[in-house]
């Protein structure tokens, strides 16, 4: 099993902060690409290209008639010039133009991203004003690629996604998302440094016979009135397994939210489908240092999951850099909200001058309409380096969606400091592992914090502990109110066991005061 489960995707970076890259940006908007008659840029364009008036209904017709015929692998007309480019050099490639509608004082700009390196996919770019669309050429003369000898008449190869940047209010321009890669697209707040990755739609995810890699083939972004602080940007998702249509409306701030409303029109039975998917890393740290030989203290640019299940329970699952490969899933119904968090906001937790992990954000995933029954599923792969996203989270529904159906669904992002709903109760601030007394032993320290937790700790609180496999010893607690803190600590015995399940909550009245603590030992 690879350390990362997309790192064979000639559409996903090898570098960590890969999709944090460049800017880049094309003025020009004049079409002239090839067109053949059946391919599905030609169906796209013939609908919603140049001079034709934008309907968002039009997008999902295009996914729909996509998925009624065979899947058609893209085109690749990029010259080896940049499908060679080394990671340094693609990098060096720079915008000799301005962001577009970066001087209309409409509060977003965006700018086109260059094809290159692993980025070989070529999307097509609109632009839709005053109800009209226009398709966003490219011309190279746009560019200072930074390197002698570009070919000549390369033409125009399009692009492989955009970024988008905030002009709105008195401070300096910064950019909140890049769409590029796959379906893969990142949002930052302000003051954050891009980290967790989010995925338009995730496709059999750990299968034996190899995950299955959707592709946008087209955007279409509405100008944003003058002074507005959201965009929307509509897009068509391909795969030999499905297409699909997304809206996806962007709000730029202290907290960025994106409204992702999605169609499918799957073109077989799908089994095994992800919604909300969130790729992140957790290298080591303080439950983990899988014998790190590193001057930082941690390196992860998301701590745990977090969820918020039907039932109203609030779930913390630290986050794990395992031996081999682990999947876990947490069946629930109707839940109400999941996420990668980053919980550690201080310089002190990972010693990092240039990754600078405490200012990654934590993305939380909140289902807008009922998502039926499913699991939250978690995929941990092993690594043994920090540039592999090694950690895979989604909304796996139960049912399996048919072929010739139309399935859709919608949810919320947050891509944040701290998620808006948070639990009204103490909270997993820190999980330390390490070598127990005797044999196989491990030693816990669970860390919980919040204001129940102060000087009037209730007389009946109690930790409850389950582990199984396996047995618990030593379980002890101790409070520290001036931090409104309290320490669980106590040593797994498992035995001849290869994997514990851990569960452990607070308690007082018979009520759980603080989030239930979920974790898998494994050797």
């Amino acid at each position: 099993m690879p350390a990362s489960l997309w790192a064979s995707s000639p559409s996903h970076p090898r570098r960590r902060d890969m999709l944090a890259y460049i800017g880049v940006s094309v003025a020009g908007l004049a079409y002239a690409p090839e067109l053949r008659a059946q391919t599905p840029q030609a169906q796209i364009y013939t609908r919603l290209g140049d001079n034709q008036r934008f309907d968002p209904s039009i997008v999902a017709a295009l996914a729909r008639q996509l998925a009624s015929k065979p899947f058609v692998q893209p085109q690749n007309n990029l010259p080896d010039f940049f499908s060679n480019l080394t990671y340094e050099q693609y990098v060096a490639i720079k915008s000799r133009q301005a962001p577009i509608w970066g001087s209309e004082g409409r509060g977003i700009a965006f700018e086109p991203l260059h094809r290159g390196f692993v980025f070989t996919n070529a999307v097509d770019l609109y632009v839709v004003e005053d109800g009209g669309v226009r398709r966003v050429g490219y011309e190279s003369a746009s560019f200072d690629y930074g390197r002698p000898n570009l070919p000549n008449d390369i033409g125009d190869i399009g692009f492989s996604g955009f970024r988008l940047i905030s002009t709105s209010g008195n401070g300096k321009p910064f950019d909140f998302a890049i769409v590029q890669g796959a379906t893969f697209f990142r949002a930052i707040a302000r003051g954050q440094n891009y980290g967790a990755i989010a995925r338009a739609l995730t496709l059999k995810p750990a299968d034996p016979k190899g995950e299955e890699f959707p592709i946008f083939r087209a955007f279409w972004l509405e100008r944003p009135a003058v002074g507005s602080n959201s965009i929307t940007v509509h897009g068509v998702i391909d795969s030999e397994s499905t297409a699909g249509a997304v809206r996806m409306t962007f709000r730029p701030g202290d907290m960025t939210i994106v409204d992702v409303e999605t169609t499918l029109f799957p073109r077989v039975n799908l089994e095994h489908v992800g919604l909300g998917g969130i790729g992140s890393t957790y290298f080591y740290g303080a439950n983990d240092r899988r014998d790190a030989d590193d001057i930082r203290s941690a390196v992860y640019e998301s701590s745990g999951l977090q969820m918020l299940n039907g039932q109203g329970e609030w779930l913390w699952r630290p986050l794990h850099n395992p031996e081999t490969l682990q999947i876990s899933a947490f069946v629930d119904a109707s839940p109400r909200g999941f996420g990668l968090l980053q919980r550690e906001r201080t310089y002190e937790t990972f010693q990092d001058d240039d990754q600078r992990f405490e200012r990654r954000p934590s993305l939380w995933n909140e289902p807008l309409g009922d998502w039926g029954q499913g699991s939250v599923q978690l995929l941990e792969i092993p690594t043994d380096a920090e540039i592999n996203d090694n950690i895979l989270t989604y909304w796996r529904p139960k049912a399996p969606m048919t072929a010739g159906s139309e399935v859709a669904f919608a949810y919320r992002q947050y891509w944040c400091w701290s998620p808006p709903e948070r639990p009204p109760l103490a909270t997993v601030t820190s999980t330390r592992v390490g070598r127990g007394s005797t044999g196989r032993r491990r030693r816990f320290a669970v860390d919980f914090s919040g204001d129940m937790l102060g000087d009037n700790l209730p007389a009946d609180l109690k930790s409850v502990l389950t582990v199984g496999p396996g047995t618990f010893q030593n379980l002890k607690i101790w409070s520290y109110p001036e931090r409104k803190t309290l320490r669980v600590a106590f040593e797994l015995d498992p035995g001849n066991e290869n994997a514990c399940e851990m569960r452990l909550i607070l308690e007082a009245g018979g009520k759980p005061i603080s989030e239930t603590w979920l974790y898998r030992w494994t050797p």
